[in-house]
């Protein structure tokens, strides 16, 4: 199988670099930044640079791996050109309006809206590796709208490199998704910008920063090139996400303000219920 990846960061080139080891694919990458394209192939993420015309030409897949206002934009081109035997598989954070772009499409059931849930702090080629995937989850969107054997191949590609496929209505999956991954980041990188207003004196970030803190704002680390866009395509469910978060901190901070120390106990203790809900998650995985 010939696959193309179109945008070769830490999504794309961790998917590149899975499929480039398998015997029977080849993997060929485009990015639109050189540096990212000679890196890519420096570490063998790909197994050669291929402009998005040859992937037309050549490739039995394409899988879109850029910011997700691309992927609204460059998906309905891309699916102008395929051919009957050809199909496209997007990973974005976000469904909905990339499905709505290519609702209408000829050839909306050449199109396979996928989302791994995977990734960390870090972007760009180098920051791509093998066993990103391993024991995770990948959502299929509205997989009505999309050719079965398409969906079966999707299925097994991600399988190949180790994630278990589960389905959602896309716009499900962005309800779901601004709530326990986008406002997430948002936190994070909220926090990182509070403590750099509140605290002028770097040095002392560095030297009191503990393991709690840095688990907290590793996530302020990620790139705003990939996550701006996501949150304003996801905007009506990460407002909802954010004015519940800011009910609870007003909260919490009225009761500290009031000397309401059971009051205070009591939001932490319900907190913990969370603890049940993970350790569900990690034995069921």
């Amino acid at each position: 199988m010939q696959i193309g990846v179109i945008g070769l960061g830490l999504i794309g080139g961790s998917i590149g670099m899975e499929l480039n080891a398998q015997i029977a694919t080849k993997v060929y990458g485009w990015d639109l930044a050189e540096a990212h394209r000679n890196m890519a192939l420096e570490l063998e993420i790909i197994e050669e640079i291929r402009t998005e015309e040859d992937m037309l030409k050549n490739c039995d897949l394409i899988i879109l791996a850029i910011p997700v206002h691309l992927i609204e934009m460059k998906l309905p081109l891309l699916l102008d050109k395929i051919t009957e035997d050809q199909f496209i598989i997007d990973v974005g954070s976000t469904k909905k309006n990339i499905c709505a772009a290519v609702k209408d499409h000829a050839k909306r059931s050449q199109y396979v809206a996928a989302h791994p849930l995977a990734g960390t702090e870090f972007s760009g080629p180098t920051a791509a590796h093998r066993g990103l995937f391993a024991n995770k989850k990948n959502i299929i969107c509205d997989k009505v709208f999309s050719k079965e054997e398409f969906v079966t191949k999707t299925i097994a590609i991600f399988k190949s490199i180790g994630m278990q496929s589960i389905f959602l209505d896309s716009g499900e999956h962005d309800k779901h998704l601004a709530y326990v991954s986008h406002l997430s980041h948002i936190s994070s990188f909220m926090l990182g910008h509070t403590v750099l207003d509140l605290e002028k004196d770097e040095k002392q970030i560095f030297n009191l920063a503990s393991t709690g803190f840095a688990s907290t704002v590793r996530l302020a680390k990620s790139s705003p090139t990939t996550w701006n866009p996501i949150f304003s395509g996801n905007k009506e469910y990460v407002l909802e996400a954010l004015e519940s978060y800011i009910k609870h901190l007003d909260n919490f901070a009225n009761k500290l303000r009031t000397d309401d120390s059971d009051g205070t106990f009591a939001l932490m203790q319900k907190a913990n219920e969370i603890k049940s809900v993970l350790d569900g998650i990690t034995t069921n995985k």
